[in-house]
């Protein structure tokens, strides 16, 4: 439909015409019209009492389905198996807060990096027929998230889950021994200190930059014949080949891709505040979300047997100490001199 305006002018050769007088003599009509929705942000009319009410609303719905789903097993849970060689449990949605160092009882420091698993859900399950016919999968969702910033499509799974939104939803591949219940909540002591875990995030962008920050190269001589090429990459193929070979380390888009960091020990378990102190650094910037579960290299899988499986239930378990620490940490904490 023509949206009547003496404003809205169309191009004819070297004249100008309005909509009236092009709808009045439908042969100097030469293309389409289309109005174009602005997007604008879901509070941007609200006023600031109205903005805080929604928040305080929302975060009171958020607690009461979150509260429900504290204890998983008082509500007809699915069938429960034991560990067996080759089970695989589900993974965690986490939050990256930062870097710390950690001392052991010999003196060395560490540095290890926290992540806190925030509102941690399972979503969903879906059979190997569903996946791809070799193993199942576990939807799992972390964060809280406003519901206005989800689609209808991702809406009606949480609402199946009887969860909130969440702002990241990932898949992990489980045995068929290792299926949770949707709407099972995931807590740090899903693992356990002295284990090893595999980190998957997206690392920080670095935009377009050259070969010396991108792959490591050392570049040129500053004097001795230089100009200009200080920073440069130099020859960049074979005087035979007359080519440039695929894959070749040349300028780029670094960063901003996703990466997993295998076979990082954990030494450290909070139970209160559900943070993992992992061995090292992780890809992503502070704040990120991203997934963590138990290694795939096979010389650090010798402590699978003896976690909690399929998850951490509080009910069987009973309430865990706040820190859960590897033997070999220090504990600041404790006694270290004693007067006699």
């Amino acid at each position: 439909m023509l949206a009547w305006s003496s404003r809205c002018l169309l191009h004819r050769g070297p004249r100008l015409i309005s909509l009236r007088a092009a709808a009045e003599s439908p042969a100097h009509l030469v293309g389409c019209f289309r109005t174009v929705n602005t997007t604008i942000r879901f509070d941007e009319h609200l006023t600031e009492d109205n903005q805080e009410y929604m928040r305080k609303s929302m975060a009171e719905e958020y607690r009461k389905q979150t509260t429900d789903k504290l204890n998983p097993l008082k509500d007809e849970p699915w069938p429960r198996h034991e560990w067996t060689e080759g089970s695989q449990r589900v993974g965690l949605v986490a939050v990256k807060l930062g870097m710390a160092p950690i001392w052991m009882k010999t003196g060395e420091k560490h540095a290890v990096t926290m992540l806190q698993v925030q509102d941690c859900h399972v979503l969903k399950y879906m059979s190997k027929e569903d996946m791809n016919g070799h193993s199942a999968a576990l939807l799992v969702g972390g964060k809280n998230v406003s519901p206005f910033y989800r689609s209808d499509e991702e809406m009606e799974m949480f609402r199946n889950a009887g969860v909130p939104p969440k702002q990241k939803v990932t898949t992990f591949k489980v045995s068929d021994n290792g299926i949770i219940k949707p709407g099972t909540p995931l807590f740090a002591a899903h693992f356990r200190p002295g284990q090893y875990v595999d980190v998957t995030a997206k690392t920080i962008g670095k935009g377009f930059q050259g070969v010396m920050k991108r792959w490591g190269f050392k570049g040129q001589p500053a004097t001795h014949g230089q100009t200009k090429t200080h920073r440069r990459p130099g020859s960049s193929g074979p005087v035979d080949a007359a080519k440039v070979f695929k894959g070749k380390k040349m300028p780029g888009m670094m960063g901003d891709v996703y990466i997993t960091a295998h076979g990082l020990k954990i030494w450290r378990v909070n139970t209160k505040y559900n943070v993992l102190y992992v061995q090292g650094s992780v890809p992503g910037h502070k704040n990120c979300v991203l997934k963590v579960r138990d290694t795939v290299l096979p010389n650090r899988k010798s402590s699978l047997r003896s976690l909690p499986f399929p998850t951490y239930f509080t009910e069987e378990e009973g309430d865990l100490d706040e820190d859960l620490y590897e033997d070999n940490v220090f504990i600041h904490t404790d006694q270290s001199l004693s007067l006699t």
